[in-house]
C-alpha cells in the first residue's frame, strides 16, 4: 500500500511540474475525453506474460473490476491470458490500486500511467478505477494490435454526477438481454445512470378512441397482482434484481420507474375502479382512497421485504402531465408517494410538472431530484429556487421518439456537441458548476406503438447519441477538438470488448462475406470466403447447398450483419414449399421464402411480418438481392429492383393521424436454411458486402 500511495503522489507530481513539456506523445482519443494528459515517449504493451496485478491493501474492493477487465481483454485479444494476482507489478503488467481520498477525483476520478515497463490505475474508489479500466480498452480497440497504450499519465474525473438515459420499455418491450447489453456499453462511455420507464400506455386517439383496446403494459412480474403484468414481455423479480447486480459491477445506478398517476391504463385496466372517468383512463382517480390502496402496494411490493426487488438508491415515481384542473390532488398524490419511496430508505426521483400542477399543497423538497424536461411544466429556475436538484432531461434537444414526426428520430449530434451541455435545460442555461444541476439524460420514447420498430433500431438511433452525450455529460464544454475531429475519432470506437449490436462487420472492398461458390471451387473472393462452421441435414454438391426442409442448414461464422449492407445469392426452390418456409435465419429475424400463406418471399423479426410482391419461381435459378439500411429493405431479382419497402405510412382512423411503418431487417446470416423450418431447394454463390449499394 506504501509503495501505491507514494507512486500516486509521483504521479500526481507530475500534473504540477513541467517535467514531461517536451512529450511527444499526444492525448490519446478516447469517449470521453480524458480532463488532463501530460504525454511521455514512447509506449506501454501487452505482453503473452503480462497479468493484472491488485495492490494488496485494495485487492478485495477490486476483484471485481480485475474480473471484468479481466473478461474484456480476452475478448479484445482472443486471447486467454492475463491472470489476475495480488502484489507487485512486473514488465507487462496492469497494476489496480486504491489510493487516498482526493478532493478533484472525488468518487469517481482516477490516475492512469502508462510507462515502458506497466500500465497503473490508481482512484479513491472502486468505481474510479473501474472508469480507468473502460480508458485502457477504448485505446487498446483503437490500436491495431490491440496491445499498445501511448506513455503518459491521466488525471481523468467526471464534471457532472449524473450522465444518464432513459429508455422507455412500457410501450415497446425490451429483452433482459438486450438492457443487460446496455448495461455494459453504457458503462463503456462511463454513463452512469440507467433509468428504465417501466409502465406506459399508447394514445387513446390512435386505438380508435377506445380505452379498451389501447396498449399497455407494465413489465414486472407482479404476485400481488398476476394480471398486471404485461402479456407480450416482461421481467421476473430475480432477472431485475440480477439487472442491478451486474449494473453495480459495472459503474451503473438501475434507477426503475413506476409511473404514476398519469401515463398509469396499465393500473386502470387492472382496477377499472381507479381509473379517472373524468380525465381519461389513463389518469389515475385521485380522490378514490382505492387508488392510494392499489399504487401504495404496487410499490410494496418491489420496495419490502429482505429481498426487494429495487436494490438501487433510488427510485422515479413519475408524475408527469396528470390533468391541470386537478393540481392540488396531484400534488398531494406526488408528496404520498416521495415519502412512500423514502419509508424503504430509497431517494425518490420526479418528473418535473409542479409549474403546471401549480397549488398550495406542499410537495416535498429535500432529497428530491427533478428530470427537468420542459420547461412549461417545471420551470427549472423555480425549482431551483424551491431547492430541488435537477436532471437536465430536455426535451428539445434530448428526446429520441422513433419514427414519430416530432421531436426526433435521430438526435442532432453536431447541435449538441457544440452547444449542449446538462447545464441548458431548454432555453434557459444556468452558470457552469451549479451544485443542483446534478447531471443530464437523453431519453428514447416509444410512443408510436405497434410501428415496426425493433431493438436494433432503437439501438441505432441511441449509439451516436450515447458517443457525443458521455462527451458532454463527463466534460462539459470543450472546445479543443472540433465536432469532425470527434465524429472521426468515435467512428473508431464500438460498443465494447466483444459487443456487437450494430451487426458491423468488415472486409476488404466492403465484401464480409463469400459462402459456396462452387464454380470457383478452392478459390478465395477477395479474401473473404467462408466454410460452414456445420452442416445438418443439408448437402454440398456441385451446383450449390441442398437445403431439403425442417431442420436443415449450413451455420456460418455471423449471426447477423446490419444497417447497411447487401446480401446476395442464387436460388432454385423445389416445387410445393411450405408457408413460412425459411432461407437464412438467426436469433433475431427470418428471412422466408414464403411468408406465411402468402407464396411470397419476406421477412419476420420482433413479432412484426413483412412481404415482398414476389413469389420467386420453382424448379429455375433467380438471382436475388436484398439491401438494407436504417431506412428500409429492398428486393431485387436478377439485377432488377423489385420493391422497395420503406416508408409506408397506414392511415388511423377516426384522425388525420398516420403510423409509419419500419420496414428495417437486420439480415440474418447464422443458418443459410434453418433450425425447424428450412425450404427445400439449392442455393449458392451467398455474399455479403457492408454497403447498401452493391447490387450486381
Amino acid at each position: 500500500m506504501i509503495k501505491a500511495i507514494l507512486f500516486s503522489a509521483c504521479l500526481l507530481g507530475l500534473f504540477q511540474s513541467d517535467a514531461w513539456s517536451q512529450s511527444t506523445n499526444p492525448v490519446p482519443f478516447v469517449i470521453p475525453g480524458l480532463r488532463e494528459w501530460h504525454g511521455g515517449t514512447g509506449a506501454f504493451s501487452l505482453r503473452a506474460s503480462s497479468a493484472i496485478v491488485l495492490e494488496p491493501a485494495s485487492a478485495q474492493a477490486l476483484s471485481a473490476t480485475a474480473e471484468v477487465l479481466q473478461q474484456d481483454l480476452r475478448k479484445l485479444t482472443n486471447g486467454t491470458g492475463f491472470p489476475i494476482k495480488t502484489g507487485t507489478a512486473g514488465a507487462g503488467d496492469i497494476l489496480l490500486s486504491l489510493i487516498p481520498s482526493d478532493t478533484l477525483l472525488k468518487k469517481e476520478g482516477y490516475l492512469l500511467t502508462a510507462t515502458p515497463d506497466h500500465l497503473q490505475i490508481s482512484a479513491p474508489e472502486a468505481r474510479g478505477v473501474f472508469w480507468g479500466t473502460r480508458t485502457l480498452l477504448q485505446v487498446l480497440e483503437r490500436d491495431s494490435g490491440h496491445v499498445r497504450f501511448p506513455c503518459g499519465a491521466a488525471k481523468d474525473y467526471p464534471r457532472y454526477e449524473v450522465r444518464g438515459f432513459v429508455l422507455d420499455v412500457g410501450r415497446k418491450f425490451f429483452s433482459m438481454d438486450f438492457l443487460r447489453q446496455y448495461v455494459k456499453f453504457m458503462s463503456y462511455y462511463k454513463m452512469n445512470d440507467f433509468h428504465i420507464h417501466l409502465n406506459d400506455n399508447g394514445f387513446y386517439k390512435l386505438f380508435g378512441h377506445n380505452w379498451d383496446s389501447t396498449y399497455a403494459a407494465f413489465r414486472l412480474q407482479s404476485e400481488f397482482y398476476p394480471n398486471l403484468t404485461a402479456k407480450d414481455g416482461a421481467y421476473s423479480k430475480q432477472e431485475f434484481r440480477e439487472l442491478q447486480e451486474l449494473a453495480n459491477i459495472y459503474g451503473v445506478k438501475i434507477v426503475p420507474e413506476i409511473d404514476v398517476p398519469a401515463h398509469s391504463l396499465a393500473f386502470s385496466k387492472l382496477r377499472p375502479e381507479i381509473g379517472s372517468k373524468k380525465y381519461g383512463m389513463d389518469h389515475l382517480d385521485l380522490d378514490n382512497p382505492v387508488t392510494y390502496r392499489v399504487i401504495d402496494s404496487v410499490f410494496m411490493e418491489y420496495l419490502s421485504g429482505p429481498n426487494p426487488v429495487f436494490t438501487g438508491p433510488e427510485v422515479h415515481i413519475g408524475t408527469d402531465e396528470y390533468a391541470k384542473e386537478a393540481a392540488e390532488q396531484f400534488r398531494a398524490f406526488t408528496d404520498h408517494y416521495i415519502r412512500l419511496v423514502e419509508s424503504y430508505g430509497k431517494k425518490a426521483r420526479i418528473w418535473g410538472a409542479l409549474t403546471h400542477a401549480k397549488g398550495n399543497t406542499p410537495v416535498k423538497v429535500k432529497d428530491v431530484t427533478i428530470n427537468a424536461w420542459y420547461n412549461g411544466y417545471a420551470d427549472p429556475v423555480e425549482m431551483k429556487r424551491l431547492g430541488y436538484d435537477l436532471i437536465s432531461t430536455p426535451d428539445a434537444w434530448l428526446y429520441i421518439v422513433p419514427a414519430a414526426g416530432y421531436y426526433y428520430d435521430y438526435l442532432r449530434l453536431r447541435t449538441l456537441y457544440e452547444k449542449w451541455e446538462p447545464v441548458q435545460v431548454n432555453d434557459i442555461r444556468f452558470k457552469d458548476g451549479d451544485p443542483q444541476i446534478k447531471g443530464g439524460a437523453f431519453a428514447v420514447w416509444n410512443d408510436r406503438v405497434g410501428n415496426g420498430i425493433t431493438e436494433k433500431d432503437v439501438h441505432d438511433r441511441v449509439f451516436p447519441a450515447m458517443q457525443v452525450l458521455a462527451q458532454k455529460m463527463w466534460r462539459g464544454a470543450d472546445s479543443s477538438r472540433s465536432y469532425a475531429a470527434f465524429a472521426a475519432g468515435a467512428a473508431q470506437i464500438g460498443e465494447g470488448p466483444g459487443a456487437n449490436m450494430r451487426g458491423k462487420l468488415t472486409g476488404k472492398d466492403g465484401l464480409v462475406l463469400a459462402f459456396m461458390t462452387p464454380k470457383k471451387a478452392g478459390k478465395k473472393v477477395a479474401g473473404s470466403q467462408v466454410n460452414a462452421v456445420s452442416i445438418s441435414g443439408a448437402t454440398i454438391k456441385k451446383d450449390g447447398l441442398h437445403i431439403n426442409g425442417g431442420r436443415s442448414f449450413a451455420a456460418l461464422p455471423v449471426p447477423e450483419i446490419g444497417y447497411g449492407y447487401t446480401v446476395s445469392f442464387a436460388v432454385k426452390p423445389a416445387a410445393g414449399n411450405a408457408p413460412n418456409a425459411v432461407l437464412f435465419s438467426s436469433p433475431n429475424a427470418v428471412f422466408k421464402l414464403t411468408q406465411q400463406h402468402t407464396g411470397k418471399l419476406g421477412f419476420s423479426r420482433e413479432g412484426y411480418d413483412y412481404v415482398f410482391d414476389y413469389t420467386v419461381p420453382a424448379d429455375k435459378w433467380t438471382k436475388l438481392a436484398v439491401s438494407g439500411d436504417h431506412k428500409g429493405t429492398r428486393l431485387y431479382a436478377d439485377g432488377k429492383l423489385v420493391q422497395s419497402l420503406q416508408g409506408q405510412k397506414i392511415p388511423v382512423a377516426g384522425t388525420k393521424d398516420t403510423l409509419l411503418k419500419v420496414q428495417t431487417l437486420f439480415f440474418p446470416l447464422q443458418f443459410v436454411g434453418d433450425t425447424a423450418r428450412a425450404f427445400k431447394g439449392v442455393i449458392r454463390d451467398v455474399k455479403v458486402w457492408n454497403s447498401a449499394d452493391m447490387v450486381e
